[in-house]
């Protein structure tokens, strides 16, 4: 039954590009369409003569010209569209469906599997959630009983930032990073703090301007960000100096 709902959806979906093609197959042809528009400027020429719009003289030229065209139009192409053209286009928007079906399942899908509720997904979500918020608490935790002078400690601080990061908490990122950045300056890491901060607080502040002035003076002449800084800070200065 699913199949049968499969086809007919196919069915329907390219029902508009093969009546466009049956359209353009029972349209007239090149030949009989200038034919026609040749015969219509031929009566209105003679409709002109006979209004005195124009001269005998120019009624003539004007009707060799329109006849020459019909001779050249009596040798074009009776056909639009090649038949065989046609025919292949029409085969191709047959395979579409096939070809779909096919790609649906080398990828591992079947109309028969069963659905998967929402609500099952969302439990497994809030889960991963909860394991990383009690892991966090147990970092900070663990961070906080660290003596001041221990090598780990920044190295720490770092993950933490990481993690929060992660779970989009911005300000929480920031507030760990520069907790990392007062026991060790670094040019990438400063920049980091930064953009937490503006991402936080949804502007540039001072705090952030200094701190992207800093990355800036201690980067390597070759840091790929240096343009983007640079961006950076000149549109803090203008946000400084607006009162």
């Amino acid at each position: 039954m699913i199949w049968l709902s499969i086809a007919c959806l196919s069915v329907f979906a390219l029902l508009p590009s093969a009546f466009a093609l049956w359209r353009r197959a029972v349209a007239r042809d090149e030949r009989s369409a200038a034919l026609e528009l040749h015969d219509a400027q031929l009566i209105e020429l003679d409709r002109d003569l006979s209004s005195g719009m124009i001269a005998p003289a120019e009624h003539g030229v004007a009707q060799l010209e329109i006849q020459r065209r019909i001779l050249i139009a009596d040798h074009a192409p009776a056909e639009m569209a090649d038949r065989a053209a046609r025919n292949r286009i029409f085969i191709a928007l047959a395979l579409v469906p096939a070809v779909a079906v096919g790609l649906y399942l080398s990828g591992g899908g079947h109309p028969g599997f069963p659905a998967q509720p929402l609500a099952p997904r969302l439990k497994d979500v809030q889960a991963h959630d909860e394991r990383t918020a009690k892991a966090v608490a147990q970092l900070k935790q663990t961070l906080d009983v660290l003596p001041a002078g221990d090598p780990s400690l920044r190295q720490g601080y770092l993950l933490l930032g990481q993690a929060e990061a992660s779970r989009g908490h911005d300000a929480d990122a920031a507030v760990a990073w520069r907790k990392a950045l007062d026991l060790g300056f670094a040019p990438d890491l400063a920049l980091q703090v930064a953009e937490e901060q503006v991402r936080s607080e949804q502007h540039i502040s001072a705090d952030s301007l200094e701190l992207y002035r800093r990355a800036l003076e201690a980067a390597p002449k070759n840091a790929p960000w240096r343009q983007a800084v640079e961006q950076r800070i000149a549109q803090g200065e203008h946000e400084q100096e607006q009162p």
